[in-house]
């Protein structure tokens, strides 16, 4: 080896001093060697320790520092959430403005999942799809106007005997309790009781809030939206969905080709099973305050067929009013036979009706079906209270069908599932709609991804998953 290379090379190891010139002068350190050993993502502190000052970290890697420990996570996570709280509030600030369209398209929404299956088993037949399509949506048009026309000439000409009588029954059930064993002071009941029924009673209600020019107005505009928003869904549904899904690929179409699904699955098995939950609940309480010789049975048990669609709380206050309107006026033991026909009733419905009929299509557990109803009502009134379990039992699908963070089945831990196999989304779907999705992931198969990775001639739009 020549002595004069072995010379200029610089020495090397931990121990080795600075680079030099040919001249053998000190050559000046670079940023890729520092000459004090700064570590930029050391605080001063430790800056010092290592030998460098803390005022050779730049300003912003200072303040960049700032947010590293714990608290500075914590500050900036906490803006991230009031951020992403802002917009939330924002949104559903825009939203109330147009609540009229909201609710429009939230109720043509859960119709058109309800009757779209009947739209597709007439073209299955051999109907065209504007001819299937009509006949579905003038059948629903016409058995809701039915519907509403039964229940306004049922309630209308009779509402304030059924107050009087309410208010009377509340009375005569007061004066009960109070000559009881146990006494009880129930003006303060006794006074918002007067308050509210005074108020169902008094021409602000029957005038102004039922009658009034803006809400009549309010009212027959939304009909009409949610009527030409109902025909369009079911009319060009699927076409929406095809336009919706092709903006999306892999496995993210899939996953939202069975949030459609599901959510259509939900609505529809909804709407379907309470209509006939709440017949059978209408006829089987009807029937009896009739052959009681209970007044007003007809708009009762219209209460209680609109009272079927507010989960758990609409049976119960339709059942406390048929028994008062008995109590007032066919004495207790009438009024005690009425309880017992409710609660009957009831315990039919959640025992047999619902299982049978609804099946799986909610899953929700009591609190949570309380809660939204709390929601819906404090923020969309009657329609919010109405609308408000369907929609969470969608939002609890969708989120199944997008996150797989859930950990199914017993745990050494924590024990059984609290979720059955029968209750998860994945249970819901067919065997060809988990074709369907399959193909979606991967709709060119394992020759069409290997195409796709290496640009041969099957390889195009979708080829590759997300």
């Amino acid at each position: 080896m020549n002595p004069a290379s072995m010379s200029a090379e610089p020495p090397a190891g931990p121990g080795a001093g600075p680079a030099q010139d040919e001249d053998g002068t000190a050559a000046p350190a670079t940023a890729a060697e520092p000459s004090r050993g700064i570590s930029p993502g050391l605080p001063d502190d430790e800056q010092r320790a290592a030998g460098g000052g803390g005022d050779a970290l730049p300003a912003p890697a200072r303040a960049a520092a700032a947010w590293a420990d714990g608290l500075g996570r914590a500050g900036s996570r906490a803006a991230q959430i009031l951020l992403v709280a802002a917009v939330g509030a924002g949104l559903a600030w825009v939203l109330v403005q147009v609540k009229v369209v909201v609710v429009a398209v939230l109720v043509a929404l859960i119709l058109a999942s309800a009757v779209s299956p009947l739209v597709r088993w007439l073209t299955a037949k051999g109907w065209s799809n504007l001819w299937a399509t009509l006949t579905a949506f003038l059948g629903i048009l016409a058995l809701l106007a039915a519907l509403i026309t039964g229940v306004v000439l049922a309630i209308r000409n009779q509402w304030s005997t059924l107050v009087v009588s309410a208010r009377e029954g509340w009375e005569e059930l007061q004066r009960f309790v109070t000559a009881g064993p146990l006494p009880v002071d129930t003006a303060a009941v006794d006074a918002v009781v007067r308050q509210l029924t005074g108020f169902l009673g008094s021409e602000a209600f029957a005038g102004g809030a039922i009658s009034g020019l803006s809400a009549a107005t309010e009212f027959l505009t939304g009909a009409l939206l949610m009527a030409v928003i109902l025909f369009f869904f079911l009319k060009d549904g699927a076409k929406m969905w095809n336009f919706a899904l092709r903006w999306f690929r892999g496995d993210s179409r899939a996953k939202l080709a069975e949030s459609i699904d599901r959510s259509a699955q939900v609505l529809g098995g909804y709407v379907r099973g309470t209509a006939v939950v709440a017949a059978v609940d209408a006829v089987f309480i009807g029937v009896p305050l009739a052959l009681l010789g209970v007044p007003l049975a007809l708009p009762l048990a219209v209460i209680v067929f609109l009272g079927a669609f507010i989960p758990i709380v609409g049976a119960t206050v339709a059942g406390i009013l048929a028994a008062l309107v008995a109590l007032v006026t066919n004495g207790p033991l009438i009024a005690l036979a009425v309880v017992g026909v409710v609660v009957l009733v009831n315990q039919v419905e959640g025992d047999l009706l619902q299982p049978v009929v609804m099946g799986r299509t909610l899953s929700l557990h009591a609190i949570v079906v309380l809660l939204a109803l709390a929601v819906g009502t404090i923020v969309g009134g009657l329609f919010g209270a109405i609308l408000a379990v369907p929609y969470t039992a969608v939002a609890w699908a969708v989120i199944q069908v997008w996150t797989d963070r859930y950990q199914a089945g017993d745990d050494p831990v924590l024990g059984r599932d609290p979720l059955s196999p029968q209750n998860r989304v994945a249970a819901k779907a067919t065997m060809a709609q988990r074709w369907k999705y399959q193909r979606m992931r991967h709709p060119y198969g394992r020759r069409g991804r290997r195409d796709a990775a290496t640009g041969g001639p099957t390889a195009g739009p979708g080829a590759a998953d997300d």
